[in-house]
């Protein structure tokens, strides 16, 4: 049995699919670098034949990504397949494609309407058809956790048989308990004749908050690849954390005594950039990368903590990523160190982007003291990533009082032209909001707002998070400034930019509309 455990990151697919975790080709780079230089041995880049838009992201990645193999998701079917083959092709012998069908009895009659060996006869052309255009396949028995063992072992067997390397056992709807589950992998092993010359992975939902839990028991039946995303992102209630599989089996390297490649030092700051890109805040109580992780305020941890670490921390901060580092870089500093330190944060910028984000830094700079890591990532999360900025912000003058009805005047440049409009709200910040929907169509159905303060402090930068939603169509936003309503009023601006078919409404110069 392998000592190794490979990680398969599904961030950008399965944690996508999140409502509201959207992301642009730009965004879904940046986290592909970042989990890369996090070392994840597998990326699943996306889902190519879902739009032209997953299928240049995959490409992308499958062109600019090193390291990592790269994963395409297709169904079991000709032209998934083909469409797959061709995203993931730059990424050469790491390219791989990643092809599933359902084989549980309510899948195979409800949706499929197909017939047990229907199934197995398209599982098999499938494996072949993908084997055909890359070095290494994939294949997942979609609602493993429900289908007939027996008839698993016999799909299992057959497409390993016609190419498959990896068998993939997912627990697609979070249904079972780790004494099943770990059974149900043991049996596979066991049962499967050729089952010695495959992989064997776990996909496991949490929809009953046993994903993690159903992770390691399949890691101690045999499984040597678990599919994960970082934050447990994923439908639903989402997948297996990758921090917390990868930090059980370093810390409890006694039990498990098996390694997973990963840079455990990157594991936060890769949390936080997922987490500013999607706009899905960690709760602080979540384990590994959660605010409160490392916190101690009851009076006998505190006294224990301070004799010695180990007395309540069963790893150190410092392991995972947490630091309470500052930049002490200040508005005299140059391009070059401010360059070394996003390096040493996770993130490599090129000169083009080093001249537009040094320029946010300077802003910055005159207007707080203290700069932290926290707020450099804000700089670079809030206004990158747009694929045509066809809305700028001009200006922005809001004014609200104890007595007086809440106003806003904005500035905004929309695709060169320049527009004006005022409003009253219910406060400042909706205020804003509805004088820049007034100059703009679609204006998009509010889902989410979100204020977070990134560092302490009245000085603090407040980063907000904007969800939209146009038809079958859910955006993100996000905007920092140390003044909350111009970083609202940026968020909102990031979300509009994002919508299809956006474009300036003809309006009066004053409106006033509710």
């Amino acid at each position: 049995m392998s000592d190794r455990l490979y990680i398969f990151d599904t961030t950008l697919r399965d944690g996508e699919q999140s409502p509201g975790c959207s992301m642009n080709i730009e965004e879904k780079m940046r986290v592909a670098h970042a989990l890369a230089a996090l070392g994840v041995d597998i990326i699943e880049a996306g889902f190519p034949i879902a739009s032209p838009g997953d299928f240049e992201a995959v490409h992308r990645i499958a062109s600019e990504i090193h390291g990592p193999k790269i994963a395409g998701l297709a169904r079991a079917a000709t032209k998934d397949i083909e469409r797959a083959g061709m995203a993931v092709k730059p990424a050469g012998d790491h390219a791989r494609i990643h092809t599933f069908i359902a084989t549980s009895p309510i899948h195979m009659q409800a949706k499929l309407r197909m017939t047990p060996d229907q199934v197995l006869e398209r599982a098999v052309a499938s494996v072949k058809q993908a084997r055909s255009l890359v070095p290494e396949v994939e294949f997942s028995a979609e609602d493993a956790g429900r289908s007939d063992i027996d008839f698993l072992c016999r799909v299992v067997e057959a497409v390993i048989k016609a190419g498959a390397r990896v068998i993939n056992i997912p627990d697609t709807v979070g249904y079972m308990t780790p004494d099943e589950f770990g059974f149900r992998i043991r049996s596979l092993i066991e049962k499967v004749p050729n089952s010695d010359q495959a992989v064997f992975s776990v996909h496991c939902h949490n929809d009953l908050g046993l994903a993690v839990a159903n992770s390691l028991a399949a890691i101690e039946n045999g499984a040597r690849q678990v599919e994960c995303t970082m934050n447990g992102l994923g439908e639903r209630a989402g997948n297996a954390s990758l921090e917390e599989i990868v930090m059980i089996m370093k810390t409890r390297a006694d039990r498990y005594d098996i390694d997973t490649q990963i840079n455990t030092t990157k594991i936060v700051p890769t949390s936080k950039l997922v987490s500013q890109i999607t706009g899905m805040s960690v709760q602080a109580n979540k384990a590994i990368v959660g605010a409160n992780a490392f916190a101690h305020e009851a009076g006998i941890h505190q006294d224990g903590v301070l004799k010695h670490k180990k007395t309540y921390e069963i790893m150190t901060p410092e392991s995972v990523g947490w630091t309470t580092n500052r930049m002490v870089l200040g508005k005299h500093s140059g391009r070059a160190a401010l360059k070394a330190r996003y390096l040493e944060l996770g993130t490599e910028l090129d000169d083009e982007q080093v001249i537009e984000v040094f320029g946010r830094f300077k802003i910055l700079a005159d207007k707080k003291k203290d700069i932290f890591d926290e707020d450099l990532m804000a700089i670079l999360s809030a206004d990158s990533g747009i694929d045509t900025e066809r809305v700028k912000l001009v200006s922005l003058h809001a004014a609200s009082g104890t007595n007086d009805v809440p106003v806003a005047a904005v500035e905004l440049e929309i695709e060169g032209v320049h527009h004006k409009a005022t409003a009253e709200g219910d406060g400042p910040v909706d205020a804003a909001f509805k004088a820049i929907k007034s100059l703009v169509e679609p204006r998009g159905k509010l889902l989410l707002y979100a204020v977070n303060a990134i560092t302490a402090g009245t000085d603090a930068q407040g980063e907000v998070t904007v969800r939209l939603q146009n038809g079958d169509r859910i955006v993100n936003g996000q905007g920092s400034d140390t003044d909350i309503v111009v970083a609202s009023a940026k968020a909102l601006i990031c979300a509009l930019n994002k919508l299809p078919g956006m474009h300036a409404k003809a309006v009066h110069a004053q409106y006033s509309g509710v």
